[in-house]
């Protein structure tokens, strides 16, 4: 297949969804795939079920892999939402040798923040631009004039003596039966606190809940302006497609 088309795969702490990807415009090309987590998360079930997906898709080609942890050189230096045992393993190599593919791996919100500033709502934002991607934990994309610094990992900062996350994530929203008003006044209280630490010039949203913006927005109280990012859920596997390719133009 062409070149510029590259397999995204967004691994989460309860899914694992890839599409085929045009990285010339960021449009999906054919169906996203979704298959669960596995439970527990160990490197040996995600790559069998990473390696599922690869099957599912009829690929063969270069796969770019969103991965919720810090990620130096394809290796995991934390574990957020999947098994503790990823810690320092290769991810690349583990999901390689189960698919058959050239893997690149990459912090799952810095590959969502790399599609929403290439083919998104960021395109063109200068200054400190903040992604918060909100799904069963929070991640966090910070950028500079559209230059990515890699693995924040914001989502971990203490609010209320535990990681963030753990108070202002969508999955706790939904475990704890809050209101869109309970819980947009927690993601304030988040965006506030990470306001005082970083000073940016905008922040965007991104994850499944940002298509629901309008149901919160009235309740986030910040100084520094608020958007939401348009593609969603599609943006992990989107951004690591992207991601993959540019890592082998630099070969």
């Amino acid at each position: 297949m062409e070149h510029h088309i590259v397999l995204g795969i967004d691994i989460g702490g309860s899914g694992i969804k890839g599409s085929l990807v045009d990285i010339r415009t960021g449009e999906m090309q054919g169906e996203r795939l979704r298959l669960a987590t596995p439970q527990p998360a160990t490197p040996e079930a995600v790559a069998d079920t990473f390696a599922q997906l690869v099957e599912m898709h009829q690929w063969k080609g270069l796969v770019g892999c969103g991965f919720p942890a810090i990620v130096k050189n394809n290796v995991a230096l934390t574990a957020a939402n999947v098994d503790k045992s990823w810690v320092g393993v290769n991810i690349a190599d583990a999901l390689q040798r189960s698919s058959g593919c050239q893997v690149v791996a990459v912090n799952d919100a810095d590959a969502a923040g790399m599609a929403i500033m290439r083919y998104g709502i960021g395109k063109g934002e200068l200054g400190v631009v903040l992604i918060v991607t909100i799904g069963t934990g929070i991640g966090s994309a910070l950028f500079y004039n559209s230059q990515l610094v890699p693995n924040t990992e914001l989502g971990h900062v203490i609010l209320h003596n535990m990681p963030a996350e753990h108070y202002a994530a969508d999955s706790v929203r939904k475990r704890q039966e809050l209101s869109w008003e309970d819980w947009g006044a927690r993601l304030s209280e988040y965006l506030r606190h990470l306001e005082r630490i970083m000073s940016p010039d905008l922040f965007i949203l991104g994850g499944g809940v940002s298509k629901q913006f309008e149901e919160y927005a009235a309740f986030i109280k910040v100084d520094t302006p608020v958007k939401a990012a348009r593609l969603q859920n599609n943006a992990g596997a989107i951004g690591a497609a992207y991601y993959a390719w540019q890592q082998t133009q630099l070969l």
